[in-house]
């Protein structure tokens, strides 16, 4: 992206952010509407990372106000909290690291936050796919370095996972009782 289009995209995700409901906007909400002030397409990788970064620097300014007027804290706990931008070295530069981590969240190459890791070649992450958020819950393998995605898993929408987190004490039962038959 050239300097010109960073400064427009930056001048609108910060007047969208600006008028937004931050109980209920998501960063994808963010790229959407500016995605289509703008006419351009946001859903690519580069775009995307420095949409996040954007909107991390938008609710670390508005988590220094906060903190300068305390009383108002609980009003203004955005609902975009879960965004963080991509760690930079200290000139500034991305780090090539196979996923990225910005304080204790992690990131993969395509900017879907990796919730955990189950195993080596097993993790749970959350990305946003036409317009949906979900659950993953996959396996990868290692092409040319990189880690990518195999068939092979899950992914849930956001109602789907909150039935199964509903139902997970009775499948924790299940497993008790079958470890000990």
């Amino acid at each position: 992206m050239d300097d010109e289009s960073k400064q427009k995209i930056s001048d609108t995700v910060m007047s969208i952010l600006k008028e937004a409901d931050m109980n209920v906007m998501t960063e994808f909400k963010v790229r959407k509407q500016a995605s289509d002030i703008l006419s351009i397409d946001l859903s690519q990788p580069e775009p995307k990372k420095f949409i996040r970064n954007l909107i991390q620097s938008y609710l670390d300014s508005r988590a220094a106000d906060v903190q300068e007027t305390p009383e108002e804290e609980e009003e203004q706990e955005p609902a975009l909290e879960e965004t963080k931008p991509l760690s930079e070295s200290e000139d500034g530069e991305e780090d090539d690291h196979k996923s990225k981590k910005a304080g204790s969240k992690e990131y993969d190459d395509d900017g879907d936050l990796i919730v955990c890791r189950l195993s080596d070649k097993r993790r749970v992450t959350i990305q946003d796919f036409r317009g949906k958020t979900l659950v993953s819950i996959r396996e990868y393998y290692t092409k040319d370095g990189k880690e990518l995605p195999s068939s092979k898993g899950i992914s849930l929408t956001a109602e789907q996972w909150s039935v199964f987190k509903q139902n997970a004490p009775a499948i924790e039962q299940a497993i008790r009782k079958m470890e000990s038959q």
